[in-house]
């Protein structure tokens, strides 16, 4: 195992892999395993609910259709519960409503199958470094130009990873949070749905529009004073989406 792929594994890194396929499963765990990551399977939706809301998991890879509860259900119960859960989902090429409502429920990425292992490693890695940054947050102090962001009425706070809109602290995944920062720090600049996709996620594969779309609505749903007609993340028509600095005066 190479040192580059060991320094990117923590002793809690521990990986919920939701699958009734078995062979999917094992393929998935395994090569987890050779990362250094701990692998618990789980094949029953309703034993899966439980386990990923009494346990600590740094990731939950879950599939869409199993068995007992689905995986939407469970995506949308887990989020309520822990608001910064990384979470991917496994769905089925032909299910492109099953992707879009994961991603509305609180997914952070999907990955269609049939997917190509390497991909879904670099996924898997992606979503651990948000949750290893998100941990370093709270355990280490901060340089002092690490300041929050103050823009009007909106405060990112990189020292506790936290979000206030007009006063009121928002729970934000780990994702929705990199991809505020992101677009904040970069204030009027027009940037596309592939930009984000390799900027905030860390791959760039055509298809995966979806992923950047969703999260941008579920981050106006809790930024904006009025959703449908968004004042701070705006859409640049055939473009992509920027961040309006006056929407938050």
């Amino acid at each position: 195992m190479s040192t580059s792929s060991t320094s990117q594994v923590t002793p809690a890194d521990n990986v919920l892999i939701v699958e009734d396929d078995h062979d999917i499963a094992e393929l998935i765990r395994v090569n987890l395993q050779e990362l250094g990551f701990h692998s618990t399977l789980q094949e029953k939706g309703d034993q899966a609910l439980q386990i990923a809301l009494n346990q600590t998991f740094s990731l939950i890879i879950l599939d869409v259709m199993l068995p007992g509860m689905n995986g939407l259900d469970i995506c949308r119960q887990v989020r309520e519960k822990k608001p910064q859960q990384a979470i991917i989902m496994l769905t089925a090429k032909s299910s492109e409503t099953d992707r879009v409502l994961g991603l509305e429920l609180g997914a952070d990425d999907y990955m269609i199958k049939p997917f190509s292992v390497r991909e879904l490693l670099a996924r898997v890695r992606s979503q651990l470094r948000k949750v290893h940054l998100l941990r370093a947050t709270h355990q280490d102090p901060l340089p002092v130009d690490n300041a929050p962001l103050v823009m009007g009425k909106l405060v990112i706070n990189f020292k506790n990873h936290q979000v206030s809109m007009r006063g009121e602290l928002l729970d934000l995944t780990a994702t929705e949070f990199e991809l505020l920062h992101h677009l904040a720090s970069h204030p009027n600049q027009v940037f596309s749905r592939s930009q984000l996709l390799e900027s905030v996620w860390g791959y760039h594969h055509n298809g995966y529009e979806h992923t950047v779309n969703s999260h941008i609505n579920r981050l106006r749903a809790k930024i904006e004073v009025d959703a449908t007609s968004p004042q701070i993340v705006q859409t640049v028509w055939g473009v992509g989406y920027k961040f309006n600095p006056h929407g938050v005066e």
